[in-house]
């Protein structure tokens, strides 16, 4: 890359790579394309064009006087005075509509084992849930914490409670007994749903167990535990607390009334903290975030909801399991897949298997994921029938154009075999904005390998340098937020300091939590990860993300992981670790030729100072690398806590590989 390519000194990051292929929508899929460019303009109207979404895409109980009151800021009130129930425009709504008999979800368990439920039978089924939660104390206002696997009953809990206007706090059912009692107690829950376990990997695998360590020592807050028999897990019991969901649920009447609950009546909290520390519960209310949700959800993904089938992989125990598996989908109208399992189980082409079965049309998933499945080759996909895709959705981190072409190629191209390809929404949104606020339109935007691109219309996104300017096309710096948009997070749950000082505080009067970007030359989006993993080398800010793009980019590597470590001479250094594809294992110089591969494609400040060849890195179960570890690794320091990998074992096995 020559100097003159580099952004001018004093920019917050270096501009590494640098992308030129673009792929406009075919002429067919911008013809029927829900979404148009005069969106755009629209959302130019500021909180007016949130209104009208509003009221188009809810069924108001009592309609709403003012669209946003930021007097109070940045306490946002949207939609003020308006009463809405979720639980009733996600499901009453459509059976008084006459659409009771379309399927709202198809379940398969990872066992095989399936259930349908058609938008009458699970209002049916949340309606009883909502009376049987009702029977056991619970009102509005009152907190469940919820500790499910992927299962319908997950939806059908967080639902009912929307529905009599309690709080759901689901807690993702990897995380441990202390994990787990930290947020109840700071949630204060008065129930606790859970079941007897799940699957995992072909093996049934324990869930109570852990709801009873939580609630071991005395002092919590809980009343009732109701239990979901799952996969006949011996569980013990505690007489007068512990309750089956089928003794309570079952004979519960399925006639119940959903009432309007305010606007910014609190509809969940969500914690985003690791397993130590003080927990951070995201609040979000019910009206803003319904309303941005669905709209993102109809327009990102082109939800057609009569003949679409749409599958987020996403567990509920993460944001995207909230707003793109229990809530929009079904506000939408939609048909969608719920998988309790894990890609490969029984075989690595179990996804693509699904799609096959259900006719999925449109996926979304984690580059993580996309990742994986490019390791273990593109002949597995190729055997599926995989024609009924139409969209393709990207979430969770940025994704690097190779496996963005492999992802459009192989998946959505049909195995290889179609001459059309299914666009790619690469979107970049948080638990705490509720919803996509960076995403290409796929009827509209010529897409871009690895760029989120363009702001959602009606999103007001900026990337701004160290004194909050806005920088320059070809220039990197902070991504903010500079006004309110409806699926906002409240606040943080109990603890309103700590909510200003965490995102308002860095810039004046904008949100900032953590995420550094870049525009290129065009003014599209690269989203650049957290700031804590940008490196700086000799005085050069390096995103880490562009120097595992570069890595994987090379045919030998399948996945890469970059952290900085100390060093003497230049302050940090990289240090990369690889998983090698097949016959690349036995090349002597594959660290040379990576080395030189990257000085190439970037340039030889980024070039790294080790590349650690490894089995395996370090992930938790939503797929997120664990650089921490890495970083541990790479400094020579003891490793901390893995107790949250899906697989402890991998660092003693990265230990162990180094060591030969």
């Amino acid at each position: 890359m020559s100097e003159d390519t580099r952004i001018s000194t004093g920019d917050a990051f270096e501009n590494l790579l640098h992308e030129e292929r673009r792929f406009p929508p075919s002429e067919d899929f911008a013809a029927h394309a829900i979404a148009t460019a005069e969106l755009y303009e629209q959302g130019k109207e500021g909180p007016g064009f949130w209104a009208r979404q509003a009221r188009e895409l809810l069924t108001w109980h009592e309609d709403f006087s003012q669209a946003l009151d930021w007097s109070e800021a940045p306490f946002a009130k949207w939609f003020v005075g308006g009463k809405v129930n979720a639980a009733y425009n996600a499901l009453d709504r459509h059976v008084e509509q006459g659409r009771g008999d379309r399927v709202a979800i198809h379940f398969e368990g990872e066992p095989g084992d399936t259930r349908t439920y058609t938008y009458a039978e699970l209002t049916t089924a949340v309606k009883k849930a909502a009376n049987a939660f009702e029977s056991l104390g619970v009102a509005k206002g009152d907190r469940v914490a919820v500790y499910l696997p992927m299962i319908p009953e997950a939806v059908i809990t967080m639902l009912a409670c929307a529905r009599i206007g309690a709080v759901h706090s689901v807690v993702f059912g990897g995380f441990s007994a202390d994990a787990l009692r930290s947020r109840i107690d700071d949630a204060e829950a008065k129930l606790v749903v859970t079941s007897d376990g799940t699957y995992r990997r072909g093996k049934p695998s324990a869930l109570k167990p852990a709801v009873d360590g939580a609630l071991e020592r005395p002092g919590h807050t809980v009343e009732n535990v109701v239990v979901v028999k799952r996969n006949g897990e011996p569980v013990e019991w505690t007489e007068g607390r512990d309750t089956w969901w089928d003794d309570v649920v079952g004979p519960a009447s399925d006639e119940h009334t959903a009432e309007g609950h305010d606007s910014e009546h609190p509809l969940f909290i969500l914690y985003t903290s690791g397993t130590t520390g003080k927990p951070k519960g995201i609040l979000h209310t019910t009206g803003g975030f319904l309303t941005q949700t669905a709209f993102t959800q109809k327009y990102t993904f082109d939800l057609h909801p009569e003949t679409d089938v749409f599958w987020c992989t996403a567990d509920i125990g993460w944001v995207t399991g909230h707003s793109y598996v229990a809530y929009s989908p079904l506000v939408n109208g939609a048909t969608q897949l719920m998988y309790e399992g894990t890609p490969d189980t029984p075989h690595q082409g179990r996804w693509w298997e699904l799609i096959e079965k259900y006719k999925v049309s449109i996926l979304y998933t984690a580059p993580t994921a996309i990742r994986t499945f490019m390791k273990w080759g593109r002949d597995i996909p190729a055997k599926f029938d995989l024609s009924s895709i139409r969209v393709l959705g990207s979430v969770g981190e940025p994704i690097n154009p190779e496996a963005w072409m492999w992802y459009r190629e192989i998946i959505g191209g049909n195995g290889g075999r179609s001459d059309t390809r299914a666009p790619i929404v690469d979107t970049w949104w948080q638990t705490e904005t509720g919803a996509h606020m960076v995403s290409p339109l796929p009827g509209v935007t010529a897409c871009k390998p690895g760029s989120a691109q363009v702001a959602m219309p009606g999103i007001a996104v900026d990337v701004v340098d160290e004194m909050g300017q806005s920088v320059p096309n070809g220039s990197g710096g902070y991504l903010v937020i500079r006004e309110p948009w409806p699926a906002m997070l409240r606040g943080i749950w109990g603890d309103p300091e700590r909510f200003k000082e965490t995102y308002w505080s860095r810039f004046d009067n904008m949100y900032f939590a953590g995420d550094g970007a870049k525009r290129d030359e065009d003014g599209d989006i690269w989203l650049l990860g957290r700031v804590d993993d940008v490196m700086n080398v000799s005085g050069h800010r390096l995103s880490t993300t562009e120097i595992e793009s570069a890595l994987v980019s090379h045919p030998s590597v399948a996945e890469a992981a970059v952290v900085g470590a100390s060093d003497e001479t230049t302050g940090e250094a990289v240090v990369a670790f690889v998983i090698l594809r097949g016959s690349a294992a036995q090349d002597d110089d594959v660290v040379t030729t990576l080395r030189n591969h990257v000085a190439k494609e970037i340039g030889p400040i980024a070039k790294p100072r080790n590349i650690l060849v490894v089995p395996e890195l370090p992930k938790t179960r939503s797929g997120k690398i664990m650089r921490r570890l890495l970083k541990d690794v790479a400094e020579g320091r003891e490793v901390g806590d893995a107790t949250t990998l899906s697989d402890p074992t991998i660092m003693q096995q990265i230990a162990a590989s180094l060591r030969k």
